[in-house]
């Protein structure tokens, strides 16, 4: 997989109450991924990233909601998520990231 590629994948950690839960009891990690990402992708990306030991990954895209300002209506941009699990014993540190 092309390193550059890799570096583009992951858009920002997801940070919320629920992901903050299932970081704790799961050891598990949230992202925003590109749209056209793929599980390998990811996998190589936090593992190339934060030097961790992935051992799966959960994909899920979120529709945008529909929106409306006055008489017109829009949608919202779709959102990719990755839950990806760590091995036992690994940790994401953000600070010490890159």
């Amino acid at each position: 997989m092309n390193p550059e590629r890799l570096m583009q994948v992951l858009l920002a950690p997801i940070v919320s109450e629920k992901s903050t839960m299932v970081a704790e009891k799961n050891n598990q990690v949230g992202f925003r991924v590109v749209q056209d990402a793929t599980k390998p992708e990811i996998k190589a990306a936090v593992e190339l990233l934060f030097k961790v030991e992935v051992e799966s990954v959960q994909v899920l895209n979120q529709k945008g909601k529909v929106k409306r300002h006055g008489r017109f209506t829009g949608r919202r941009r779709g959102v990719r998520k990755a839950y990806v699990s760590l091995k036992p014993g690994q940790e994401i540190n953000f600070a010490e990231a890159r």
